[in-house]
């Protein structure tokens, strides 16, 4: 089965704007996970890539925060709506393979990949590169979702039974990956785990409650985060560190 990957390319505007699309479940995402990376970087005026950027919602705000951010996407389409919501004028957005990394080896403080993993055909060649253009020390962040039968429920038929114009194969179970599988990949390209922590929307609130009956995501709509890894989880992970 393959994943529909061309689904983010025409979203114009829509990446910020829509309620009755799976993007706006990824803007509320967005929110808890930008907050997380900004409280975990380990000091200000960073060097950071975003891989995966798609619309900007993780790269415009590290640069709000002073970080010299580079943004990297295949959409062109999500390039430019990230440069016109970017305040700053100052993200670098690029469009690149990020199984071949266009930057020297050690160059960025951080690397960033929210929603990216489960993407590609072999995460472990990003991971490659990705620990390549890390300086010694450097940080991991990532986002993604475990495989299991639950998630497949939840994440990807919960989705596509309640989120008006989900496209089919927007997500494949077969891509999900396991935490312990993910921390394993890491740990073959020299970076090791150090954190990990599930994420899953909050529910019995009305905003959950407005997606079952209508279909569309309400700006209040929130994700939290959750000692159980069984749906999405983020972590972040160190270059040449030792494993939590």
């Amino acid at each position: 089965m393959t994943i529909d990957n061309a689904f983010y390319e025409d979203l114009g505007e829509r990446w910020y704007r829509a309620q009755d699309d799976p993007v706006a479940l990824l803007r509320a995402e967005a929110r808890l996970r930008t907050a997380w990376v900004l409280a975990s970087l380990p000091g200000p005026g960073l060097r950071v890539l975003d891989v995966g950027c798609g619309g900007g919602f993780l790269s415009n705000p590290l640069a709000e925060a002073g970080h010299e951010t580079v943004g990297l996407d295949l959409s062109r389409g999500a390039l430019a709506v990230a440069r016109r919501h970017d305040g700053t004028g100052r993200v670098r957005y690029l469009a690149a393979d990020a199984l071949r990394l266009p930057f020297p080896d050690s160059s960025f403080d951080a690397v960033c990949a929210m929603d990216f993993l489960e993407h590609i055909p072999d995460p472990g060649v990003f991971l490659a590169e990705a620990a390549r253009v890390l300086k010694p020390g450097g940080r991991f962040f990532f986002h993604t979702f475990n495989r299991n039968p639950v998630s497949h429920l939840v994440a990807i038929k919960g989705v596509e039974w309640t989120v008006r114009n989900t496209p089919r194969h927007m997500h494949v179970i077969e891509m999900f990956i396991k935490p312990r599988e993910l921390a394993a990949l890491c740990a073959g390209r020299g970076l090791a785990v150090r954190e990990l922590r599930g994420v899953r929307p909050r529910v019995l609130c009305w905003p959950f409650l407005k997606l079952l009956l209508g279909g569309t995501v309400d700006d209040r709509f929130q994700f939290l985060f959750t000692r159980s890894l069984l749906l999405g989880y983020c972590g972040i992970a160190v270059k040449g560190g030792h494993a939590a």
